[in-house]
């Protein structure tokens, strides 16, 4: 079965589904749904609860879907609405973000730790790549979540300032300031906390 077509335009799907058209609601999850995961998921380094976080988005734009404003774009507007929740969530809870990488504890002190290869791929290298991308992601992990947030809506999901601005509802000005802060702030984690040949 083919997806929507391209040409059709979220706000139209939107419209139906204020409409009732369930099916319609259920197209913009489906091009949604892996994007705001990810986004969650850099934001609380777990599975599951990114996954319940991109559901609760879900729920929570389609109960407001009547207070969008289609002179704004859909995807600035739904990624508003999982950026302010994943820092609401992560303010309310505190957590604490876990590698991966941790070992797995089974009781009376015994672990074990996951090891995934792709048999296709050249496993040195792949070995290479992911300890990088952990350690940057471990150094993304120490920063506050909002200069997280900026850093993973711009370079993550490719947005453009203006894009950011518009999800953050902040000036242009404002956004740009903190993107350079959040990349300063994160060039000194690295410098402070690891090896930088290590992530070359």
């Amino acid at each position: 079965m083919s997806g929507p077509p391209a040409e059709i335009d979220d706000r139209e799907y939107v419209q139906r589904a204020l409409a009732g058209d369930d099916r319609a609601f259920a197209v913009v999850v489906r091009r949604y749904q892996r994007g705001l995961y990810n986004l969650a998921y850099r934001m609380v380094r777990e599975s599951e609860l990114a996954r319940d976080l991109t559901q609760d988005v879900f729920v929570r734009v389609h109960g407001a879907l009547g207070k969008y404003d289609p002179s704004y774009s859909f995807s600035s507007w739904i990624y508003r609405v999982a950026t302010n929740l994943c820092i609401d969530y992560i303010r309310k809870r505190k957590i604490e973000t876990v590698s991966l990488d941790a070992p797995v504890s089974l009781g009376d002190d015994e672990t074990v730790t996951r090891d995934v290869l792709d048999p296709t791929q050249d496993p040195e290298r792949d070995l290479e790549t992911a300890e990088r991308q952990e350690l940057l992601a471990e150094a993304l992990d120490k920063l506050p979540e909002a200069h997280r947030m900026v850093l993973l809506l711009r370079h993550q999901r490719d947005l453009s300032y203006e894009e950011i601005a518009r999800i953050l509802e902040a000036p242009l000005g404002t956004v740009k300031a903190r993107i350079h802060r959040a990349r300063e702030a994160f060039r000194k984690i690295l410098e402070r906390d690891y090896n930088l040949e290590d992530l070359e």
